[in-house]
């Protein structure tokens, strides 16, 4: 292996941090002065500066008060509760007062008192996402009933920092300070401090076109640009312009803090440096054919041959990372004694938020007196590049590869793909290892890949998704004109008319491309436009309470179903687990006898914990799946939508869930062609997936989601009845804008067959 230069220049130490934000000064006072009581520039000794000289008036420092917020008195009162401050606040404290942020208060302040916007660079680890939003509730924007809102790319990002952030101001979590994220709401009428997905505060724009309950808005990882933090700050440079009281923070951990400043018309720009040590670079001599196997090797040759220290590996995928975690575990335990104990994490978006708190634990103790420490090794997504910070860790491996979501308008295809990372990925990953002392960074590729062949930066996710919820939030916002809405980086023409053609199909925009009532309704609900549509038409089917569980399961973003160990006796006698609850006419109506069976079990004396193990079922995620069907049934409920069953018993019970779903799902549709399958219009041949239950192998099937891996594959799927398609969708099915194909010859057939039951009797009798 060859060894680069460290990533990080770290000639030279930075300079002993020292706090310019006394707490004998009152929250909003700048410190504008020297210790000689000269004027002073507003830079940082570790180089934050105000963007191209911009002049902040000066203020007098005569109205010193004490800080109630920062108090190290024993006898003080939190400022919040009114109650004595706790033990562990103290300790808190002294942490805060040692990140490279607090360092940058005052110059923050400056900046916002002369500037609706502020652009902050910080380097992972600087204490921006947790600190910033207090400096601004300590500064009095919570006063007068208003909130300050910090938006999060990720789910567990919002959680995590909301519960850390509740911890260092004394607050119990979910009043002062809270988080709400899509199916879930820890925020109360006490909330000041709102933590927040990008998608959950547009959903409040939605309602709120002016976000009148917020004084400041905090934008947190920007650089992700996720599709809901674009179209935030599009919204917010309208807002502003009617907001002038309104303050925006776009945070940002990489070196493209330009961007955003140009886009924000020359908003200032302050830097903040974060504890970084040295790294050393290692690339792999050649390319490596299974990164994965490569990733589990180099893992366990740090674990035996380097010193102590927590190893960060970055993987694509929950399948990949449980499976790396087994394999990792049970090559290090014989050796244990040897190498000291360790304990083999994982961490991606929809691990239970318990299993998620694990990788910030302390790394286990030695087995025996004198013997050699344990450590930690943590198997994550790129989750962990920037959303959350883990101490500890000395050695990253970077297998230069994560999953992107890819969309693809002239087929109508979006999947999540494995994909080489960016260069800026490359270094944020790198960057991980040095946080508490010098580190490794093991890149799974060649130095010349990582030159050559990555690419700069990711690609904004507004350039490879589908667009049609974001082109439904904005005509719920009464934004029409698309083509000229303020995007930081315009999406395709192509890409906008599929999604508004989507819409369009499933009747949410008429052909003038204005919002109808039923695309008003859709956009009450927090889902796919597709599960919206079904789930609002199923009434018609009398099935809404079936295909509110159904649309539960799916959209609560985690696999109700548990692996089965190659160990296990069911395994060995080749039986499959979830056998049981399997319905051959579609997962769907799988997914929905396991919820039923669930249900019935948790209302048992001792709940369903024993009998989710047995079955190889995942509680946690049938309990989230429970708690998204409340909210959306709430929802449907304040829409006055129907909450109707088919009995049981009924023959229409499975075809009314199916022909309920194919309301919404009608674009997604494949047609048999001999073994294989061919999705409708497109013509892509797919297959179904190994997990569906799906038996008989019938003409036409339903499908929720598209996979591409080295072969396509249609998951989720139920089977549907052409004559469903013409009679249901005849918009969609029309055959003079359709291409040929085995699909169009059936659908030519069926639409004759249709016809044919539409004539009187005797003119049926006269065409045979």
């Amino acid at each position: 292996m060859s060894n680069s230069s460290p990533l990080f220049d770290a000639s030279r130490p930075f300079p002993a941090l020292q706090t310019s934000f006394s707490p004998t000064l009152p929250p909003l006072l700048p410190r504008a002065m020297d210790e000689n009581g000269k004027r002073r520039r507003l830079d940082s000794p570790h180089g934050s500066s105000l963007y191209s000289g911009d002049r902040v008036p000066r203020r007098r420092a005569t109205d010193a008060s004490p800080n109630p917020y920062l108090s190290h008195r024993r006898d003080a009162h939190n400022p919040w509760t009114g109650r004595p401050y706790s033990e562990a606040y103290y300790d808190i404290l002294r942490v805060r007062r040692k990140l490279p942020v607090y360092d940058a208060r005052a110059r923050l302040m400056e900046c916002l008192r002369a500037h609706n916007v502020v652009v902050l660079e910080g380097q992972t680890g600087s204490g921006k996402t947790t600190q910033v939003p207090q400096f601004l509730a300590e500064a009095g924007f919570c006063d007068g009933g208003m909130r300050i809102a910090c938006t999060q790319p990720r789910r567990v990002a919002a959680m995590s920092v909301a519960k850390r952030v509740a911890a260092e101001m004394d607050v119990r979590l979910g009043d002062h300070v809270g988080y709400s994220i899509r199916f879930e709401d820890r925020t109360s009428r006490e909330t000041k401090l709102k933590y927040l997905t990008d998608g959950m505060l547009l959903r409040e724009a939605m309602k709120d076109n002016l976000l009148k309950a917020y004084s400041a808005i905090v934008l947190d990882e920007a650089h992700e640009r996720t599709l809901s933090t674009d179209v935030l700050m599009g919204l917010l440079k309208g807002v502003l312009k009617k907001r002038p009281d309104l303050k925006v923070v776009v945070m940002s951990a990489t070196l493209d803090a330009q961007k955003f400043q140009d886009y924000f018309d020359g908003a200032p720009l302050l830097s903040v440096p974060g504890r970084v040590f040295p790294v050393d670079i290692i690339y792999s001599p050649q390319p490596e054919d299974d990164y994965v196997d490569a990733a589990i090797r180099t893992v366990i040759s740090i674990c035996r041959n380097e010193p102590t220290g927590d190893v960060l590996l970055f993987l694509t995928g929950e399948e990949e990372i449980e499976e790396s975690c087994r394999k990792i575990e049970e090559e290090l335990r014989p050796f244990e004694r040897a190498y000291g104990p360790v304990v083999v994490l994982p961490l991606y978006g929809s691990l239970p938020p318990d299993r998620q708190q694990k990788v910030f634990a302390d790394p286990p103790p030695p087995l025996y007196h004198g013997g050699p420490p344990g450590r930690k090794v943590i198997c994550a997504t790129n989750i962990a590049e920037t959303s959350l910070t883990i101490d500890g860790v000395v050695y990253v491996v970077d297998t230069g590869f994560s999953k992107q979501k890819i969309y693809n308008p002239r087929v109508r295809v979006e999947s999540l793909l494995v994909q080489e990372i960016s260069r800026a990925s490359a270094k944020q990953r790198a960057g991980r290892a040095g946080r508490t002392r010098p580190g490794k960074c093991f890149r799974l590729y060649t130095e010349e890949s990582f030159h050559k062949h990555l690419i700069e930066t990711t690609h904004p996710e507004i350039l490879r998704s589908n667009l049609g919820n974001v082109v439904l939030q904005l005509k719920t916002l009464g934004i029409d004109d698309l083509v000229h809405f303020d995007f930081m980086d315009p999406p395709a023409p192509e890409t906008l008319m599929r999604a508004l053609e989507l819409l369009n199909y499933l009747g949410a925009l008429d052909d003038e491309g204005d919002l109808t009532s039923f695309g008003k309704l859709m956009s009450e609900f927090p889902l796919q436009p597709e599960s919206s549509a079904a789930l609002i038409r199923s009434p018609q089917f009398q099935c809404s309470n079936e295909v509110l569980t159904i649309v539960a399961m799916v959209s609560s973003a985690q696999n109700c179903f548990v692996r089965q160990k190659k160990k296990d006796k069911n395994a060995m006698r080749g039986r499959p687990p979830h056998e049981q609850f399997m319905d051959a006419e579609g997962d769907h109506l799988t997914l929905l006898n396991v919820f039923h069976a669930y249900k019935e079990k948790d209302k048992e004396r001792g709940g369903a914990s024993q009998w989710c193990w047995d079955n190889y079922l995942n509680q946690r995620a049938l309990r989230t799946a429970g708690n998204v069907r409340t909210q959306l049934e709430r929802t449907m409920r304040g829409c006055n939508l129907a909450l109707v069953s088919t009995d049981y018993q009924s023959i229409h019970y499975s075809s009314n869930i199916r022909r309920a779903l194919l309301s919404g799902y009608f674009m997604h549709v494949a047609h048999r062609n001999g073994k294989e399958y061919q999705t409708v219009k497109d013509n892509q041949k797919v297959k179904l997936h190994p997990s569906s239950g799906m038996r008989g192998n019938p003409a036409w099937v339903l499908y929720n989601e598209f996979v591409f891996t080295k072969t396509q594959y249609i998951r989720t799927c139920a089977k549907v009845e052409g004559k469903w398609l013409v009679e249901q969708a005849p918009h969609y099915y029309d055959l003079s804008n359709f291409p040929g194909g085995s699909a169009k010859e059936e659908l030519r057939r069926l639409y004759r067959k249709k016809a044919k039951r539409s004539l009187p009797e005797n003119e049926r009798r006269r065409g045979r």
